[in-house]
């Protein structure tokens, strides 16, 4: 497509002699502007599929695809029954009886409010997310008045492994001098950590036996968590339970539980992707600059490029081939620059935290305690191709005004 002349002509162009040194700077303005705008893009959109990924995987982790609540408050009394009818539908992969329940937590130190997460030892064993939250922990021990307490938690109320915490719920004993509170000792076997602050602030988890005499919920359950072996199943899913259960209980999706929340990062993903793009549009203006004044500059030696038979075509591919230089180098760099960050990201932070002695990622506000970013090779080639053609259309113009000069004209006012 492109002769050798040409090809050695554009090589010739690029390397700007000592009078030519400003060009050079604009041309390398150009090269820089590329190559952070991709690299940018890329890590900006990585961290943003990380954060997602990463919430979606400790929520899915904790809690199931779908939940069963019974209706009108009133708990599952035949939840072994119901679980095991659940399991036998093709497609469910697990179905765990649970008792939560909102209260307050207190200890000699502090008092906080938590939710307790009733669960038996073998349905935590079963779950990798909680599995590797209390790999610590030894789950011989989980029986009885026992309790297992986020880490975040269990620093706020100022509790170690074998300390105790008193559970306070307000729905409590009918008595003759009116409701009195639940209030009970319990000793911590350990602390969990599941990565996300939500749970490692909030959560605490007891035997399943422990919360139904707690709570006086005798042989029942409050929700029943439903894990599928495909997510994609999910809408198919829910409306085979919904008409399964019918009017006894409710059922609702993990994503009307978050659905706010996860619309909100795809709205900011999106913003955050066509803002990022305008350092790449601003990019391409730079090479647009450049090589018209590199047209203007090299306007002699086009003229008798002319007049030696050059045709308007190869003058025109000659400065093509220029700006086109600078987009795959300057995109090239970029991808290179955004996947070696993206890899090396949390360890990045870290050092920056270090170096500015500030948390530039804290848990409370991200939730998550570990910075991710999960690379997306389709986004990655869909930034790489976006930019390529805004490099390649920003030398379109510079290259047909380089093959419109007259030989003549350019040499009477050299």
């Amino acid at each position: 497509m492109f002769t050798k002349f040409e090809r050695m002509t554009a090589w010739r162009y690029m390397r700007a002699k000592r009078k030519e040194g400003f060009i050079s700077v604009i041309t390398g303005f150009a090269f820089t502007g590329i190559a952070l705008g991709v690299a940018t893009l890329i890590i900006v959109m990585s961290v943003m599929n990380g954060f997602k990924a990463e919430l979606l995987n400790r929520i899915l982790g904790i809690n199931g695809h779908i939940s069963i609540v019974a209706a009108a408050g009133f708990p599952f009394t035949n939840y072994k029954q119901a679980v095991a009818e659940i399991e036998n539908i093709e497609g469910i992969e697990l179905a765990l009886p649970i008792i939560e329940k909102q209260l307050l937590v207190s200890s000699p130190h502090a008092a906080e409010g938590a939710m307790v997460r009733g669960i038996t030892s073998a349905d935590i064993l079963k779950q990798k997310v909680l599995r590797q939250g209390v790999k610590q922990i030894d789950l011989a021990e989980y029986d009885g008045d026992v309790v297992i307490v986020g880490d975040k938690l269990a620093k706020k109320l100022g509790v170690y492994v074998g300390d105790e915490v008193t559970l306070i719920s307000p729905n409590g004993k009918i008595t003759a001098f009116g409701s009195v509170p639940r209030i009970k000792a319990y000793t911590v076997i350990g602390t969990f950590n599941l990565g996300m602050f939500e749970y490692d602030s909030n959560y605490i988890f007891m035997p399943l036996e422990s919360a139904q005499k707690y709570f006086g919920l005798k042989e029942a359950a409050t929700v029943i968590d439903v894990r599928l072996k495909n997510d994609t199943d999910l809408p198919r899913m829910r409306a085979v339970l919904e008409k399964s259960v019918g009017m006894d209980a409710y059922v609702y999706d993990w994503k009307q539980s978050n659905a706010a929340f996860f619309n909100a990062i795809d709205v900011e993903r999106n913003v955050m992707f066509l803002i990022l793009t305008l350092i790449i549009l601003v990019a391409a203006f730079n090479i647009i600059t450049g090589l018209i004044m590199l047209v203007k500059d090299k306007s002699r030696d086009v003229a008798v490029l002319r007049t030696m038979g050059a045709t308007r075509g190869m003058i025109m591919r000659i400065f093509f081939m220029d700006g086109a230089f600078i987009g795959v180098v300057g995109t090239f760099i970029g991808v290179v620059l955004g996947l070696l960050f993206c890899d090396n990201i949390e360890n990045i932070r870290r050092l920056l935290e270090k170096l500015s002695g500030r948390d530039l990622f804290s848990a409370e506000i991200y939730f998550l305690s570990q910075l991710p970013a999960k690379v997306d090779m389709t986004e990655v080639t869909m930034v790489v191709i976006l930019t390529l053609l805004m490099a390649f259309l920003a030398t379109i113009y510079p290259a047909y005004r380089a093959s419109k000069f007259d030989p003549a004209e350019a040499l009477r006012y050299e």
